[in-house]
Parts: structure tokens; sequence; C-alpha cells
């Protein structure tokens, strides 16, 4: 049995710990808030941004623009997208897997792939595994649309120059604090092009466009990748706040229940030191009386 010395040791750590992790959660409870209504605003805007692009799609010519062109996807590119911290549960675990699920099905079906990395846990990850072509770290703690824009740049003129032939996003979509979902997005070509899809007049909307389609395609179709390409760094950075906040929500009570235990186990080992010492005393009273 462990000394009462050592049981109070461990108890001491244990309370340290606890302090460690209330604090930890209380600072991604902060950020979770600003990076969940930064998220919530984005949301409408860009599922509306997509619904006009798909409906302008669908109306032109997919050689009107080389974004739109179809080819025979040999070569896979994806970007995907975990958080540069770890102790937020696992957020990155899954997205990881579901990853490298995703590009060993492409691998089996004879597709050459290779990776844009956007956070630290999967450039680490993947750098070993996969043609890692880019990566960015320590992006989350502060970043805008240049981020965005950054990370399209990185994208949009190989795709044109024909470098590769379809690019996938991956990323945790944010659901709520408990529970974030791997998704895997088709950004080229668009998912409305190149699926035989049928134009039912009476259910498709009907956009008034001006100038005409095809200039308007010049303009959207790079707007298109910052859009997506921001969205997911939004719920990766709520999604990432709010499932290391339930995480270190889950390790305060852990510990809490450790300290229980551990007092618990401190009481009866301290009533056994007394118990012990008041047995020696009556054992010595006793010789001392019979001599």
């Amino acid at each position: 049995m462990a000394s009462l010395k050592d049981i109070k040791r461990k108890v001491g750590a244990v309370q340290k710990t606890k302090q460690i992790t209330r604090a930890m959660n209380m600072v991604a409870a902060s950020k979770f808030k600003a990076a969940q209504l930064r998220m919530e605003n984005f949301r409408p805007y860009a599922g509306k941004f997509m619904d006009v692009l798909n409906s302008l799609a669908l109306r032109v010519d997919n050689m009107s623009h080389p974004l739109l062109a179809v080819r025979d996807p040999k070569r896979i590119r994806v970007i995907c997208m975990t958080s540069d911290r770890g102790l937020c549960g696992g957020f990155n675990t899954n997205l990881i897997k579901s990853t490298e699920r995703f590009l060993r099905d492409k691998t089996k079906e004879g597709k050459e792939v290779s990776l844009i990395s956007v956070g630290r846990k999967g450039r680490d990850f993947f750098r070993k595994k996969v043609n890692v072509i880019k990566q960015r770290v320590d992006v989350f703690s502060k970043f805008d649309m240049t981020l965005s824009v950054s990370i399209s740049d990185d994208v949009i003129k190989p795709f044109i120059d024909a470098e590769y032939d379809e690019l996938y996003l991956i990323y945790n979509q944010f659901v709520n604090v408990a529970v974030q979902r791997p998704t895997v997005v088709r950004l080229f070509p668009l998912p409305s092009i190149g699926q035989n899809i049928e134009i039912d007049s009476e259910n498709l909307q009907d956009y008034e466009y001006e100038p005409s389609d095809e200039i308007l395609l010049q303009k959207l179709l790079p707007m298109y990748v910052h859009v997506l390409v921001y969205r997911a760094l939004l719920e990766t950075s709520a999604g990432e706040n709010g499932a290391r906040m339930a995480a270190m929500d889950n390790a305060t009570r852990n510990c809490e229940e450790l300290i229980s235990s551990l007092t618990l186990k401190m009481n009866k080992a301290r009533q056994a030191a007394i118990t012990a010492e008041l047995m020696d005393i009556v054992g010595g009273t006793e010789a001392l009386a019979k001599g």
C-alpha cells in the first residue's frame, strides 16, 4: 500500500492538473464564442453563393472557363485542415483517419494523390506517408480572408495548368460542441459540373445576370474557392475550440473524481497509521504492566 506521503503528493499533483484543465477550458470557451459567431455569420453567405454559382455553371459550356474543365481524374489533390494544437479530444484523430481512408481509396483506384496540409497536426502525421506539396502551420490563432486567398492561389493556377485533375477539401464540419463531422467536398470540377445533371426548369432558380454568364464566371470562380476555403477555416476554428472546451471539461471532472478517490485512500491510510500507533501504545503499556 502506498504511504501517506506518496498519496498526499499525488493529490497535490492532480489538484495542479485540475487548475490547468479548468483554465484551458475557460480560454477555449472564450475563443469558441468568437469563432462560433464568425462561422454562423458566414454560413448563409457561403450557402447562397454556392446556389448562385451552381445555377450559373449549369447554364454555360464547360469549356467557357478553365476552372470548369472536366478531365480524366488521374491526379488528385487534397486540402486537409486540422488544428495546430492538441488536447482537443478526437477532433484531429477522426479527421486524419477519414483523410487517410480517402487517400487510400484513391490510391487503390490507381490515382496519383498529393496533399496540401493546413494545420500542424495533419502536417506531422502525413509528411512521411503522402506527397505533401504545401504546408501551413500556426495559422488558426488569427486569420482572415487573406489566408483563404493565399491557400486558393496554391491550387487555382496548378489546376488551370493541368498539374492535377480533381481537388478535394477535407475538414471537420461543426455540428455542436460535442460533434465535429469529417466532411469531404469536391472543389474542382464544381459538383454541378460533369455529373450529367438534368436541369429542371420548374425548380431551378431563375437569376438575372448582368453582364453575361461567362464574364461573371471569370470573377466568381476564384471567389468560389476563397469562400469555401474560408468557410472550412471558420468551421475548423470553431470545432477545435469547441472540442477542446469539451475535452478540458471532461478532464477537470476526471481530476475531481481522482482527487475524491485519492482523498478516500489517504484517509484510510491515515486511519491505518493511527490504528497502528494505538496498537503500539497498547502493546507497550501491556508489556510495562507485565514487567
